[in-house]
């Protein structure tokens, strides 16, 4: 459960977004931007252009009704009923346009921010689920934890939030370049006596809003920058109480068989009382924001009438001028305070900004590591010959801890080579030849013109139809219904042949030893020359595994077979052993043995499956000779 917890001084940088050269930004955007260069750049740029268009469409509306305040107020004023009547029907009408810019502004705007989400979370998920990153990556240090969060959750918050940002700041530097100028414009000559001296400054009710409104963001700013931490704290703990709800889900079996529940709620209590306690300091956070934003929407809205209202009494101005002025001092002002009004937001933002580039970092850095090729990394190439050739291996942990020290051997076409001993050292073996493990030195050789087949010692079973638990990993409709009936039928597994068509969570309804059986008939759909079995036959009784060991001997009879295991009776169906004894020093030493392999006792005719397959065909197999 340690492992699921985030210390805070080990996750990103949490400094505010403002104030502080925004590297995170630069990263993001050569993460993100590229959607804008890639095949749907002519949508993406099409949709930014139009959404720019309407933003400034969106800025007339509050300039027409600060000129409209202007002349409603001097119409109520001088009691003029027909010019009155005017202006509500023109009011009628910004309102109208108002409502349309909006609509289609927001239909533009989700359009965009859905298609850079799909683009990016295609392009992350495309390095994640690659080659094995997705195994490599959880041995790599750094902040990548919960990717599975991170790509649904955080890229959506990175790029949905992105856009309104970018959105309302574009917007807020609209309105303060329109009203900076109305502002400008109804402030008068500016003429002030201080102490007998007249001093005159053009424009100053501009002066004013900048200064009130400097004052306030660094207000804000101050107060924010516990809420930007509390922010990112929260997202770390939500995700840690979600992976281990999912966690606890997809070990359900092993819980319930060892009634592990008391023991999953005080855990998932600890997780909780995580969460809350996050939530609790942003609650505080926002709440010491709130107060200083409410107090301050209040003042903005008195203010402006405050510091206008001396030039209306003095009579300099009629009483619709100083509503517009009002008005466009408030649009100023709010248009300033958009570090303010959008700090929760960028806080948020960041923090999930901060989670998608930790996972792409170690993703990149994972490609680096694998692709470098240097005396570090094991070497894997084609061996220009039918052979699987270790030469000089040596195969460590991610830490440099050494697990396999100059192993040099080979294995020829057709051979059948049992591997025992040390299990982790076994598996490894297995993983270095799929290129699941880097970590090492020394030079691999895969035989060419091999078609390599790994069989788990639990098949992966995915969410869907029971057909296309078997084709995996090609489609359900790979295979013919006579092809995957047959398959069925040749491992023992009658029983499932009515629920070819159901949608299941198969690994959590078919019992293991099942579940091993179904690995076996996917084996005889895709008919590999190189087949690799890690303990695939652990969950079957002993009847059971010689069946499934005498079928893979019939049904592959030219196949190389290498297969992890470590019951005695395995070694009757293979010439060769390798056995793997972990020395005093850590290191594993490899005993190369071999025997004659023993007389299969199947008869020599067409397999199992083959025989299935033509009698559903309606053709007769003969007598076997």
């Amino acid at each position: 459960m340690d492992a699921l917890k985030t210390a805070n001084n080990g996750g990103p940088d949490v400094s505010p977004v403002i104030g502080k050269p925004p590297s995170f930004i630069l990263r993001f955007l050569a993460l993100a931007g590229p959607y804008w260069r890639s095949d749907e750049k002519w949508k993406a740029r099409g949709l930014t252009a139009v959404l720019v268009v309407l933003t400034v469409a969106q800025v007339v509306s509050p300039i027409l009704m600060n000129l409209w305040s202007e002349k409603l107020f001097d119409a109520l004023e001088q009691h003029l009923m027909r010019r009155f009547l005017i202006l509500v029907a023109f009011f009628g009408l910004i309102m109208l346009a108002n409502l349309a810019v909006t609509s289609v502004h927001l239909a533009v705007k989700r359009q965009l921010q859905l298609g850079w989400r799909r683009w990016l979370t295609r392009h992350v998920l495309d390095d994640w689920m690659t080659s094995g990153r997705h195994y490599q990556v959880t041995h790599m240090p750094g902040d990548h934890d919960n990717p599975d969060g991170r790509i649904a959750e955080d890229i959506r918050i990175a790029t949905e939030s992105a856009i309104n940002l970018a959105h309302s700041l574009f917007y807020c530097l609209l309105l303060l370049i329109s009203f900076t100028k109305i502002l400008w414009s109804l402030s008068g000559p500016g003429q002030f006596a201080l102490g007998g001296v007249e001093l005159q400054i053009p424009g100053h009710l501009v002066w004013i809003a900048l200064i009130y409104a400097a004052i306030g963001t660094s207000v804000a700013i101050w107060l924010g920058h516990p809420l930007v931490r509390a922010v990112n704290n929260r997202q770390t703990h939500e995700a840690n109480f979600r992976f281990g709800l999912v966690h606890a889900r997809e070990k359900s079996e092993a819980i319930a068989l060892i009634r592990g529940e008391k023991d999953e709620r005080r855990r998932f209590s600890e997780l909780f009382l995580d969460v809350a306690a996050a939530w609790n300091r942003q609650t505080s956070a926002i709440l010491h924001i709130t107060m200083f934003t409410s107090i301050w929407s209040v003042l903005s809205t008195a203010f402006p009438i405050f510091v206008g209202a001396p030039r209306y009494i003095s009579g300099s101005i009629t009483l619709g001028a100083l509503m517009q002025t009002a008005q466009a001092f408030q649009q100023m002002e709010g248009a300033l305070s958009w570090p303010i009004d959008n700090l929760g937001l960028a806080a948020e933002w960041k923090a999930s900004v901060e989670r998608v580039l930790g996972l792409h970092d170690a993703l990149t850095r994972l490609a680096e590591e694998v692709e470098d090729g240097d005396e570090h990394r094991i070497a894997i190439a084609a061996a220009g010959r039918p052979v699987l050739a270790f030469h000089n291996l040596s195969v460590n942990d991610p830490d440099d801890k050494i697990v396999i020290s100059d192993f040099s051997a080979e294995i020829g076409l057709g051979e059948r080579v049992l591997i025992s001993g040390d299990p982790g050292a076994a598996v490894k073996l297995f993983k270095v030849v799929a290129r699941l493990w880097p970590w090492g030195r020394g030079r691999v050789e895969l035989p060419n013109d091999a078609t390599i087949f790994f069989m788990p010692q639990r098949p992966y079973l995915p969410i869907g139809t029971l057909r296309g638990a078997i084709s995996y990993p090609d489609g359900p409709d790979a295979f013919s219904d006579d092809q995957v009936v047959a398959a069925l039928k040749s491992v023992g597994l009658d029983h499932l042949l009515e629920r070819l068509d159901d949608i299941q969570a198969w690994e959590k309804v078919i019992p293991a030893g099942d579940q091993q059986r179904l690995g076996y008939s996917r084996l005889l759909l895709h008919r590999p020359n190189w087949i690799f079995i890690q303990e695939a036959t652990n969950a079957l009784d002993p009847e059971g595994e010689e069946d499934m060991m005498r079928l893979v001997q019939a049904e592959f009879p030219q196949a190389t077979i290498l297969t992890v295991g470590y019951h005695a009776s395995l070694e009757a169906y293979h010439q060769r052993k390798l056995v793997l004894v972990r020395a005093p020093d850590g290191l594993v030493l490899i005993t190369d043995r071999r025997r004659a392999p023993r007389p299969s006792k199947s008869k020599v005719g067409p397999g199992r499956f083959y025989s299935q397959l033509l009698k559903l065909l309606g053709q007769t197999t003969g007598e076997p000779t």
